[in-house]
C-alpha cells in the first residue's frame, strides 16, 4: 500500500530502490545488481536506469549528495527519459521525503504527491493507521504529550499496525526494553522531531545523536543541513567532542562559522572542520559517525583525516 500511495506506482512501472541489500526495501519481483553508488564507476545508476527503463527512481540523501559531488556529466551520457519526475525544485526532479524505520516495516511518514504540500526536509503527514507523538523527553515512564504547533520532542507512535516488527529473534526481552519500555503503550523510535505552524512533522534525527552546549541541545542533522547549504559542501558528519567550556563542543571551520551563526545561531559554536575527499561509510551508505565520535574521546582526532580520505 506505501508503494502505492506514495510513489504512485502503477502496473507498467519499474520501480528502483537503490538500496543496499542488507536493509528491507525489497520484493519477491526484483532485479539485482552488484555494486555501489560510485563502484565500478559513478554512472553505475544511471546506466542500471537506461538499461531497464526504470520509471521511478529511490534512493538516499547522501547517495545523491555523493553523485552531485562527482559532477552531471556521469548523468548526461544516459537516457533517463523514462523516469518520472514532479516538477518541484528547479522544475527538475520530484522529492518524496519519507520517514521509516527497519522496525517499522513499512514508511510511516510521507507526503502524498499532489494531494499534501510539499517542504524540502519535512516527512508532513503520517501514513493511513499511524499515530504519531511528540513527547516531552523529561516525561519518561509518565508519558506527556507536547500538544500544540511549533513544539519539538521525543517521536513515538502508537501500536499497532500490520507491518510492525514483533520481536528481535531470540531477544524478546531486548524487543520490549528497547522499544516498549521507556513510554508505555507507544513503540519508542529514538527520533526527535517538530511539529511546524502547519502541524507538518519534521524529523529531527537520533535522540543520541545531540550536542549538548549551555542553554541548547543543538541536533546534529541541522547542523549538517545547514553546512550542506554551503556550495562549497557535498556532504558533511558532525560529532560531538569533550570540551572544558561547553561541555561538548562540535569536532568541525572558519569557513563555515558565519553559515552556521546565520541560519541556526551564535551559540553553535564550531569548533573544528576537517576538510576531506570523502567520508567513511557503512555498507549501507551510512557515514560512521560514532567511530568518529569514539575517536575524538580518545584524543585521536587526525586519524578521522586518515579513514575519511581512505573511505
Amino acid at each position: 500500500m506505501t508503494v502505492k500511495c506514495v510513489f504512485d506506482v502503477h502496473p507498467d512501472d519499474k520501480f528502483a530502490c537503490m538500496a543496499d541489500i542488507g536493509w528491507i526495501t525489497s520484493h519477491i519481483l526484483i532485479t539485482i545488481f552488484e555494486s555501489t553508488p560510485v563502484y565500478p564507476m559513478p554512472s553505475k545508476h544511471w546506466q542500471t536506469v537506461e538499461k531497464h527503463r526504470l520509471t521511478q527512481f529511490y534512493s538516499t540523501p547522501t547517495t545523491i549528495c555523493l553523485l552531485c559531488q562527482l559532477g552531471a556529466h556521469h548523468v548526461e551520457g544516459h537516457n533517463l527519459s523514462t523516469l518520472q519526475a514532479w516538477n518541484w525544485y528547479k522544475e527538475e526532479c520530484t522529492i518524496v521525503n519519507t520517514f521509516w524505520q527497519t522496525e517499522t516495516g513499512s514508511i510511516v511518514m510521507t507526503p502524498f504527491p499532489g494531494a499534501i504540500e510539499t517542504k524540502p526536509g519535512s516527512t508532513t503527514v503520517p501514513f493511513f493507521g499511524i499515530d504519531p507523538f511528540i513527547l516531552d523527553p523529561m516525561s519518561r515512564m509518565h508519558v506527556q504529550e507536547l500538544e500544540g504547533n511549533d513544539i519539538k520532542g521525543v517521536l513515538a507512535l502508537s501500536i499497532p499496525w500490520p507491518s510492525i516488527a514483533h520481536t528481535i529473534y531470540g531477544n524478546h526481552k531486548c524487543y520490549l526494553e528497547t522499544y516498549m519500555k521507556l513510554y508505555p503503550g507507544l513503540i519508542y523510535t529514538g527520533d526527535g522531531a517538530a511539529h511546524d505552524e502547519h502541524s507538518h512533522i519534521w524529523i529531527q534525527g537520533l535522540i543520541d545523536y545531540v550536542i549538548n552546549v549551555p542553554g541548547h541541545c543543538l541536533s546534529m542533522s541541522k547542523i549538517e543541513s545547514t553546512l550542506i547549504m554551503h556550495k562549497g559542501v557535498a556532504e558533511t558528519a558532525v560529532i560531538g567532542a569533550a570540551d572544558e567550556l561547553t561541555s561538548q563542543a562540535m569536532a568541525f571551520t572558519k569557513e563555515l562559522v558565519l553559515q552556521v551563526w546565520k541560519v541556526i545561531g551564535p551559540f553553535a559554536v564550531l569548533k573544528k572542520t576537517y576538510i576531506v575527499s570523502n567520508l567513511p561509510k557503512t555498507c549501507n551508505g551510512q557515514i560512521m559517525c560514532c567511530i568518529m565520535h569514539k575517536l575524538t574521546e580518545l584524543g585521536m582526532v587526525d586519524i578521522i583525516k586518515n579513514i575519511a580520505e581512505s573511505a
